[in-house]
């Protein structure tokens, strides 16, 4: 899954929101150096993404991004997942995503002692632009199609995924759909 989501699936609790951030940035013995809360999110990061990656629908869905984006297909279904959860009324955070969005980036921000440098540089970006919230946009979801195809090797700038998901938008809404409620109930089956 991609920031949204795993912000979300922090419920609210920021230590868990923190490692869950910092997760793909912490390597082997590195997440011995975070406390324990801190650590667990990045657990649960992980056990998210392994979850996401081997469900069937994901899956499934994925294959819309196949021809553009090859084996970066499910990265390009992250950020799109992104866009229907930010649009997903029955998931709507209390107060809203704009005060989601808000309380998440202070959270964060109380830890920035310890945060990767590599994810304080990403930080300042996503709290500027406001990633969160403006996930909800077709706009964000094809400016963080750009990033991600300019960080993927073997994949070109120039590659269509904007449009596969332009061209296919209500099918990986359907994949959502279906799919996102599955992975809430796992998350909250971890123990948080």
């Amino acid at each position: 899954m991609n920031f949204l989501a795993h912000a979300y699936l922090s419920f609210g609790n920021p230590d868990i929101l923190v490692g869950n951030m910092i997760a793909d940035l912490v390597k082997g013995k590195q997440i011995e150096s975070y406390p324990e809360n801190i650590q667990k999110g990045i657990h649960i990061h992980r056990q998210i993404d392994d979850f996401t990656d081997k469900h069937p629908i994901t899956h499934q869905t994925s294959e819309v991004f196949r021809t553009s984006a090859g084996k970066y297909a499910g990265a390009f279904l992250d950020v799109a997942y992104d866009h229907f959860l930010a649009l997903d009324e029955q998931n709507t955070p209390e107060g809203g995503w704009h005060s989601f969005s808000e309380q998440s980036y202070q959270q964060i921000e109380q830890y920035a002692d310890i945060l990767p440098s590599k994810f304080c540089t990403l930080f300042m970006y996503m709290r500027n632009e406001d990633w969160f919230y403006n996930y909800r946009y077709k706009w964000m979801i094809e400016r963080s199609f750009d990033r991600l195809k300019s960080r993927a090797s073997y994949l070109d700038d120039d590659a269509p995924v904007f449009q596969g998901f332009e061209n296919h938008y209500e099918n990986i809404k359907k994949g959502y759909i279906r799919f996102f409620p599955e992975l809430k109930n796992f998350v909250q089956g971890i123990s948080l």
